[in-house]
């Protein structure tokens, strides 16, 4: 056996900041390399960022990439961290790739590479491409053909990409048919709710799979509308967790490994899938022996509701600061939305950069006026009253609007106004819609879809009240005010567009709304069989007839936090003019 101290470094990166990520892979490898790790790993494509989109089709932003990986080779060794190899991912192309239909221009990879003493030694792109979900890396990649191994302290390192673990065959079988002493994949995976569960047991398949402890390194914090969770794992060839990184967090876990020493030749040949193997070696001899230092532990598990609201904090914060936005806005109805979506904020960006305002109308209820002011004293935002009655009475001057025209008035007197105390003062509006309201339309357009980001977009209405409880319930056991006002939770939802409104007299109740959208929209189910699991057919009918009818409003809604398997989006991709209907 061989011992080798693993630094997997669960980081952050921005996509397009190649500077200000190498720096950050800097400043990480120099806190592995003074704890005496042998071997420093990063993310997948923590040098771009990830996802780069058409950034990769951009021959311009590749090469940048490819210049930046040398260049950071060359200051860890500038630095004294050069003896270490560094496994940081990045953004590369395929220089024997021929240009052929279906194959994107330039031949672009999702790749990684291994540095050592100021030199790139070894390079290999993802094999498996993920076509799925918010992944689209057929239209962006070409698909690495390697087994890349690397012999460190005597242990041969099989590597891989993401996907590479989550699709059966390839990297995995290969990595034991070169006897691998450890199998290390840096990963880029999106947060999906429970998706934390499937992972450990993915990597607990595979380690079994490849014969060898398996280290899963994943990425931390936000881009866009993508949440990475990190929870980094090392798990025995027995399938046994060694060691857990912590959720949400940037990290380094440092662990010592007992390993298996390598064969005195290095694997060569051709392997599983056709992979031909690319063998470097670092370091062919173990070191002397040590006493550990760094024993396998597993970071606390999040509890469901804990998790997702960590989730859209993260996802908030993250697009806030990483797009230069200081502070935001939020029009404050006194409803739970509002609510749920202020406590955010003020979680994710401070309540001194969060800025409220009620906007109340004839119809607004005193209660929902009391309930916005009590949530700016709770959480201590910024708070303002602006009365839209003058501007709504000119407009019903002037037009003599009813119904429903009268309703989405006040909020389009809400959204304008909103906009335009955004650009006075510089904050970024955020829209409080919902999944529930998205799915079926119930939302205005340029009223309540109004903002840059929509924090709490791909939640359903029952799990809104769910994460408003638990908020509060975080608080009390923290010995903290509860930021969101009982009765925001308590009362019948109500847009208050008009008098005695509440939400159930447009829509079914938001519990069996929400069970037959999460089939619909999440689960891709028909009508047929939506009506089979029990669902009344009349309800499933106007339900699934509202939701198709608004795929307009949602493409014009913000972006917002992913938190479910399908989000609306990048997603769920529906063409607006669809004449299908299910029922």
């Amino acid at each position: 056996m061989a011992q080798l101290r693993l630094a997997l470094n669960q980081t952050d990166s921005t996509v397009g900041d190649l500077e200000g990520n190498a720096s950050r892979v800097l400043r990480w490898a120099r806190h592995s390399v003074e704890q005496g790790a042998h071997l420093v790993a990063f993310p997948e494509m923590v040098l771009t960022g990830y996802p780069v989109e058409d950034l990769a089709l951009r021959r311009s932003f590749v090469e940048a990439s490819r210049t930046a990986v040398h260049d950071l080779a060359r200051r860890l060794a500038d630095e004294g961290l050069g003896e270490v190899p560094v496994v940081v991912g990045y953004l590369d192309r395929c220089e024997q790739a021929q240009p052929r239909y279906g194959q994107p221009a330039g031949a672009p990879q999702n790749a990684a590479a291994v540095l050592h003493r100021g030199e790139v030694v070894l390079t290999f792109a993802k094999h498996h491409l993920p076509n799925y979900g918010v992944f689209d890396e057929f239209r962006y990649f070409v698909p690495g053909d390697t087994l890349p191994v690397v012999r460190v302290n005597g242990v041969d390192v099989a590597l891989a990409i993401c996907e590479d673990l989550w699709q059966e065959g390839g990297r995995v079988p290969a990595a034991r048919a070169v006897g691998a002493g450890l199998l290390l994949s840096v990963n880029a995976s999106p947060y999906e709710r429970d998706k934390d569960d499937t992972r450990l047991e993915l990597v607990r398949k595979r380690a079994q799979e490849a014969g060898c402890t398996t280290a899963y390194l994943a990425m931390a914090g936000g881009q866009d509308e993508l949440v990475f969770d990190g929870d980094s794992i090392v798990v025995g060839a027995d399938g046994q967790v060694i060691a857990r990184a912590p959720q949400f967090e940037e990290t380094c876990l440092l662990l010592d490994l007992e390993l298996p020493a390598a064969a005195g030749a290095a694997p060569s040949g051709v392997v599983d899938d056709g992979l031909r193997v690319e063998h470097r070696t670092v370091s062919a001899e173990p070191p002397p022996a040590y006493e550990p230092a760094f024993f396998g532990s597993e970071a606390p598990r999040m509890e469901d509701d804990e998790e997702i609201y960590t989730a859209l904090v993260v996802g908030l914060r993250a697009y806030a600061v990483k797009n230069g936005f200081p502070s935001v806005l939020i029009g404050l109805s006194g409803g739970i939305d509002s609510a749920l979506t202020a406590a955010i904020a003020c979680d994710a960006v401070g309540a001194e950069n969060v800025y409220g305002i009620a906007m109340p109308s004839r119809y607004s209820s005193e209660h929902s006026k009391e309930d916005a002011a009590e949530l700016a004293e709770r959480t201590g935002l910024n708070f303002r009253t602006v009365e839209i009655e003058p501007m709504f009475t000119a407009y019903m001057d002037a037009l003599g609007l009813t119904g429903l025209a009268e309703e989405n008035l006040q909020s389009r007197l809400r959204g304008t106004l909103l906009m335009a105390v955004s650009n006075q003062e510089g904050h970024i509006v955020l829209a409080p819609g919902n999944k529930s309201e998205l799915a079926v339309g119930y939302s205005t357009l340029y009223g309540d879809s109004v903002g840059a980001y929509g924090p709490i977009k791909d939640v359903y209405k029952t799990n809104i009240f769910r994460l408003a409880k638990w908020r509060n319930r975080a608080a009390r056991e923290r010995g903290e005010t509860p930021p969101i006002p009982e009765r925001s939770i308590t009362k019948p939802p109500s847009a208050e567009l008009a008098p005695g409104q509440v939400d159930t007299d447009s829509l079914p109740d938001y519990d069996v709304l929400d069970r037959i959208l999460k089939r619909y929209v999440d689960g891709d189910q028909g009508a047929a069989a939506i009506v089979a699991a029990g669902f009344d057919a009349g309800t499933v009918g106007r339900v699934l007839r509202m939701t198709d009818r608004a795929e307009y409003k949602r493409r014009q809604y913000p972006p917002g936090t992913k938190i479910s398997p399908k989000g609306f989006g990048k997603d769920r991709r529906l063409p607006i003019t669809n004449a299908w209907r299910e029922d």
